[in-house]
């Protein structure tokens, strides 16, 4: 269980596109790449799993517990010769005071060195107090290296080598060059998702090099090969619902849909459905199924297209006016609106929620979220699900021009949702929000969206 965690002074250094290069540099030396991404993210570990070649997955301490997060990183990181976890913001941020969700609560959680990328960009003796001031907030975190990123030159280089190793005791394992070539374009939500972008891999190539180029991978593999192995953990007992009732859930994974946890989706597989995936700007009618899951995504990007595909909106429709069960996040709430408009733009959506989804520059949900669920809600209770439920949320739209009286799933404990007090629109068979669930230890949202669909087809 070799590994490293990847954090940053601050967000915004370039460790995303640092871990990118490097988990694609130590696939091509023939290493097993297991990837992992700190916080309720979609968007870098689209990019992760490409270069790895593995699938990425989130930890997240908000919606899961320090055992759960151990667990999976154990269990993911079984059979690979290498783990790489990327911190989001930097090193010590977070949303408590003392810490408890930062990157380094999460590197001593899983006991795990720190590798520190730095924007050297205006930088030079300034670099030493930096990383000694890193070192001394907490001892125990363990920083073995430094990466700088967008050095001036190999001046600039050169200066910042003879620095760090005067006045700390810090290797440097790598120099990244400032190169436009290895920005990545970026979008509202972050970066471009690698399911949309034109030559992903040409781009995770140039990223592959120049870490080859630039950082010293064999230093880097022997500070992963000094983490120590996790004493054996027991995984917690999850009985399944009787999966040999197997049900088919349609799943919508295109260019404007394809936030999805990878965790999830397996979790889908485990308790017995069947996903069938269907492309929303093409495919002319729904499948055959049982469900239909629409995930989060850019159909703004997209929306003409989508409501150009007017086979698959009346599909769509009827199937919700037929009763199919139906669960839309975020992406897919926007979808199912009367209208999607994104500055001068507007578009026929699907109509099923009276509302119009409009686009602004700056986010209208940002961040954690809580929930309470209200007790008319439509998924069957399984037991054992919480008083309130944690999740996230990240939208530029809000609902406008709402023509008719909306019933709500949720009460807002914490976030925005669709207006500042609820979430989780019921229509007939449909639960659509804001709101990203995550299928975690704390929440099973997939065994009940499941046992709802059971429920509705043995009904039929």
């Amino acid at each position: 269980m070799n590994r490293f965690l990847i954090s940053a002074v601050h967000k915004s250094s370039g460790k995303t596109t640092v871990s990118i290069g490097l988990c694609a540099a130590l696939k091509h030396r023939g290493l097993a790449v297991q990837p992992f991404k700190k916080g309720p993210d979609y968007i870098d570990p689209m990019w992760l799993s490409q270069a790895s070649g593995h699938s990425c997955y989130n930890l997240d301490f908000y919606t899961q517990s320090h055992d759960e997060i151990r667990r999976l990183v154990a269990r993911k990181s079984e059979h690979a010769d290498i783990s790489v976890i990327e911190g989001n913001k930097g090193l010590y941020d977070g949303l408590d005071l003392d810490g408890s969700n930062s990157n380094a609560a999460l590197a001593s959680l899983l006991e795990t060195p720190v590798i520190l990328v730095i924007d050297t960009r205006g930088m030079t003796r300034g670099v030493a107090p930096l990383i000694l001031g890193y070192q001394a907030f907490d001892p125990q975190i363990q920083i073995k290296g430094v990466i700088f990123n967008h050095v001036g030159g190999d001046r600039h280089e050169k200066k910042l080598h003879a620095i760090v190793e005067h006045y700390t005791d810090v290797p440097v394992i790598g120099a990244v060059h400032r190169d436009p070539a290895l920005d990545i374009d970026e979008r509202h939500l972050g970066l471009m998702p690698s399911n949309e972008a034109r030559a992903v891999d040409a781009k995770i190539e140039t990223l592959r090099q120049a870490m080859e180029n630039q950082v010293d991978l064999d230093t880097l593999i022997s500070i992963a090969d000094q983490t120590p192995a996790f004493p054996k953990m027991t995984q917690p007992e999850h009985t399944l619902t009787a999966n040999t009732d197997k049900v088919k859930v349609a799943i919508a994974r295109d260019e404007a849909f394809g936030f999805y946890y990878p965790g999830d989706l397996e979790t889908f597989e485990s308790e017995g459905a069947d996903l069938i995936d269907i492309d929303t700007l093409n495919d002319q009618s729904l499948p055959d199924c049982d469900g239909l899951f629409l995930g989060g995504g850019f159909p703004e990007t997209r929306m003409m297209q989508l409501s150009r595909n007017k086979g698959l909106k009346t599909s769509i429709s009827q199937a919700i006016e037929n009763g199919l069960p139906v669960y839309a996040e975020c992406g897919g709430l926007m979808y199912l609106c009367r209208s999607l408009s994104w500055g001068e733009e507007k578009q026929d959506m699907l109509g099923v929620i009276p509302a119009d989804a409009v686009m602004y520059e700056k986010p209208q949900g940002r961040g954690y979220v809580r929930l309470s669920e209200n007790d008319d809600s439509l998924w069957p209770r399984m037991g054992g699900e919480p008083e309130v439920i944690t999740a996230h949320e990240f939208h530029y739209s809000r609902l406008e021009n709402i023509s008719e009286p909306l019933s709500f799933a949720y009460n807002m404990k914490r976030g925005m949702g669709i207006d500042g007090q609820h979430d989780g629109i019921m229509y007939k068979n449909l639960l659509a929000n804001y709101t990203h669930l995550r299928d975690t230890e704390r929440y099973h949202w997939i065994r009940r969206f499941i046992a709802f669909i059971r429920q509705i087809r043995h009904q039929n």
